[in-house]
């Protein structure tokens, strides 16, 4: 048998041995919307279609730089710098870019060979002989 001694209790709050977890919570959901609209910020800008290939994947390049070639050959040096042909030496030396490295070129999937072949002459003439071609994956029938 319980009772209490201490007449003015009734007047104190009891305590509470649990952690409160709706802050966490209301942290969580504001840090979840805020990777949700910043994920689609973080793909590429430039839009093209790229061809396929069946090559292997091969293991990603620090700090690559890309030249990408749309349709109506509209160059698109890294993700924002667009320029014309003429400019593409100019601008590939203002990018500080060592020549021995390679240059990752994307050039849209109906682009004309001699076109793809004029702007690989610019830059081959611009002292950069390594370019690596980007493709899009092709799913073998296989895997189908």
């Amino acid at each position: 048998m319980a009772f209490n001694l201490n007449d003015n209790a009734a007047d104190e709050l009891p305590e509470q041995h649990d952690i409160n977890v709706t802050p966490f919570i209301d942290v969580m959901l504001v840090l979840l919307i805020i990777f949700m609209v910043a994920a689609p910020l973080a793909t590429v800008s430039v839009p093209v279609k790229l061809p396929s290939s069946a090559a292997k994947q091969q293991p990603p390049v620090d700090k690559p730089l890309y030249l990408t070639i749309q349709q109506d050959l509209t160059l698109t040096l890294g993700e924002k710098q667009q320029l014309e042909s003429e400019q593409l030496a100019e601008a590939l030396s203002a990018q500080s870019h060592p020549t021995d490295k390679a240059i990752f070129l994307r050039a849209d999937h109906k682009l004309e060979y001699g076109e793809l072949m004029t702007i690989m002459n610019l830059l081959g003439e611009a002292g950069y002989h390594k370019i690596a071609l980007v493709g899009l994956e092709q799913v073998s029938e296989s895997a189908l």
